[in-house]
Order: C-alpha cells, then sequence, then structure tokens
C-alpha cells in the first residue's frame, strides 16, 4: 500500500511522534493507522522505561480549584530540567493531574502504596491507575508514558492533595 503524506500527518498529529517514526510505523502496517498507533506506543512505552531511573527534582506545582470554590487539588510534578517544566505539554499535564485529582479523588499515588490489608480497588484509589478523565480507555500512567515520549525527559507525580469544603 502507498503510504501518503497526509496519513503520515494524521499519525503525527496523533502520536506527536517524527515523521521518520510515523511513516515507519505506517509501512510497517500496510497503512494501517490503528496499528500503527499500537506500534507507536509501544516504542514510547520502551523510551519511557528507560528514562524512568533517571533523576526528576525539577518541575512545578499545579493547582485546580472547580468552580465555585468549594473543590481544589494541588499536584506537585517533578521532570529533569527546568527547561521542560516550562513547557506547553509539561504545564497542560500538570493541568490535567490536577483536574483528575479534584475529580477522582485518588487516596494513593500507585499500587505499592497501599497499606497491607487495606480493602480499595487499587484501579480507583491510586491515581496512576485511574483511567483518565479526558479519555477513559487511557490510565494516567499512560498519559504520563506519552508526555515523556514527547518531551525526552522522565516525568514523576511526587504528592498530590485534594481539598473539599466539609470533609
Amino acid at each position: 500500500m502507498q503510504i501518503t503524506v497526509e496519513m503520515v500527518k494524521d499519525l503525527r498529529q496523533k502520536t506527536s511522534a517524527g515523521i521518520m517514526d510515523c511513516k515507519e510505523a505506517l509501512t510497517k502496517t500496510d497503512g494501517n493507522i490503528e496499528k500503527a498507533l499500537e506500534i507507536l506506543r509501544a516504542k514510547g512505552f520502551a523510551e519511557a522505561e528507560k528514562k524512568a531511573q533517571r533523576v526528576a527534582k525539577q518541575g512545578l506545582v499545579e493547582a485546580y480549584v472547580h468552580p465555585g470554590g468549594r473543590l481544589g487539588a494541588l499536584v506537585e510534578v517533578n521532570c529533569e530540567s527546568d527547561f521542560v517544566a516550562r513547557t506547553e505539554e509539561f504545564k497542560c499535564l500538570a493541568h490535567d493531574l490536577a483536574m483528575q485529582v479534584a475529580a477522582l479523588a485518588p487516596q494513593y499515588l500507585a499500587a505499592e502504596d497501599i497499606p497491607p490489608g487495606t480493602d480499595v480497588e487499587a484501579a480507583q484509589a491510586c491515581l496512576l491507575l485511574q483511567p483518565f478523565i479526558k479519555d477513559p480507555a487511557r490510565t494516567i500512567r499512560d498519559v504520563i508514558t506519552e508526555v515523556v515520549a514527547k518531551v525526552g525527559e522522565n516525568i514523576k507525580v511526587k504528592r498530590f492533595a485534594r481539598f473539599e469544603l466539609g470533609l
């Protein structure tokens, strides 16, 4: 099958992957965009795993206050450099994470943080395992991994807090 510029452009728009990576994925899948997406996601996860051991001490604290002022959240998101912390992708991720915390009230960051004997469902109680509020087909961990692939640095959620009047 002929891989057109429009196909590469469409895949690149969906993934923010490089032009050559998109073309290569489309070539491997005979132009099947869904399969090419899977290849690029797998490649992104592999790259993110390589970066996971790197130190992330820069970043920002993002606040989200729900309209009406009765509910809010703070999230500390770390990356490797202040340059990445100033990018739109990183700022958008931090804002989305703060909204996620406000909306779904996670109790723990990851499954490892749940104390033994606690009777909670990890997928609902852990921020990284929750379905993303803007796209429930992806988890928060998937969303972070995609941003790691885009910006090329390790990203970690350090901590979060949720505030609600009357609780």
